[in-house]
């Protein structure tokens, strides 16, 4: 795995860093009935970003008339790159990095025959030139395109669970280097954590799994004025999929624009969780929540599908 994270990492940390250079690379895996796309965007103030998308047919999948669930993997992030204000690979893109790392290994698996049951989608978007912002404790990277652009990029009605990869270092209550999963989030709920999932990150770690704390606040839309740990969930807004965060993180609080700052060991990490949860969650054999307890919760305490808004205007 780690191969294919030294080998996009070198990818993204140039100016020249693009959607169709990587497209271009993933497509040498040689997996043929893969989708790969790029489309690019412009935000309002004049700067591109590429969205990538990547379709990986699974041999039970949707795609095919078969019922295995459909996996979406989504590398969150602002930008790559800072230019010009920062020269570098920057921190932030880490879940960029990851989600292509994975997507890599993956359409070469199945150019060599192991085929997963379910239909993989990996979405991510790329720029080697967005701007920073301020955020408490450490600066954020902003990004060409706003957020709900982004989600129309990059989550899809046939994503039926989403694991959504984002650097998560800009904080002071993850005091943990790797990578650390959220509780389940589904329509406007923060869930229990679940079991398979933190089963699957403590194989992938070798040890004790981390899950890190979610405000209610972390969960509802950007431009509400209210503060987000960072975007790691905000998939989770335009979904009623099951989402779960998986963040790379450090002991003490890094910026997102900070060069130098990013670990290929975590990334990889991130990138073998994701492709491991695609597996059984492809052939049944996981769940992001319990479908019964939500039942029960929503019979109890209503929807909460108003958390997925703006809320009140007035």
């Amino acid at each position: 795995m780690l191969r294919y994270v030294i080998d996009v990492v070198e990818m993204l940390d140039t100016p020249k860093t693009s959607g169709a250079s990587l497209a271009e690379f993933l497509r040498s895996q040689g997996a043929e009935n893969a989708e790969i796309m790029v489309k690019t965007i412009e935000g309002e103030e004049g700067l591109s970003t590429d969205f990538v998308r990547v379709f990986i047919p699974g041999s039970r999948g949707k795609s095919s008339g078969g019922s295995a669930p459909t996996l979406g993997i989504i590398g969150r992030l602002g930008g790559a790159g800072a230019r010009p204000e920062r020269i570098g690979f920057v921190s932030d893109g880490d879940g960029c990095a990851a989600a292509l790392s994975a997507a890599a290994k993956l359409l070469n698996m199945s150019a060599q025959g192991d085929v997963l049951p379910g239909d993989v989608i990996i979405t991510t978007h790329v720029t080697g030139w967005a701007p920073t912002e301020p955020h408490d404790p450490v600066p954020f990277m902003g990004s060409p395109v706003d957020m709900e652009t982004m989600n129309d990029f990059e989550v899809e009605a046939e994503m039926d669970a989403i694991v959504s990869i984002d650097t998560t270092k800009g904080n002071r209550t993850i005091n943990h280097r790797g990578i650390a999963i959220s509780p389940t989030v589904k329509s406007g709920y923060i869930l229990r954590p679940s079991e398979d999932l933190v089963s699957v990150t403590e194989t992938v770690t070798g040890v004790n799994a981390v899950v890190f704390p979610l405000a209610t606040q972390d969960i509802t839309p950007y431009g509400n004025d209210l503060h987000h740990v960072n975007s790691i969930l905000q998939p989770a807004v335009a979904t009623d999929a099951p989402v779960v965060g998986v963040a790379i993180t450090t002991a003490v609080p890094v910026a997102g624009c900070a060069t130098g700052a990013s670990h290929a060991t975590d990334i990889e990490l991130a990138s073998r969780f994701a492709i491991e949860t695609a597996k059984y969650f492809g052939a049944g054999q996981i769940s992001f929540y319990d479908a019964d307890q939500f039942a029960h919760l929503v019979s109890l305490y209503g929807e909460a599908t108003h958390l997925q808004t703006l809320g009140r205007t007035k």
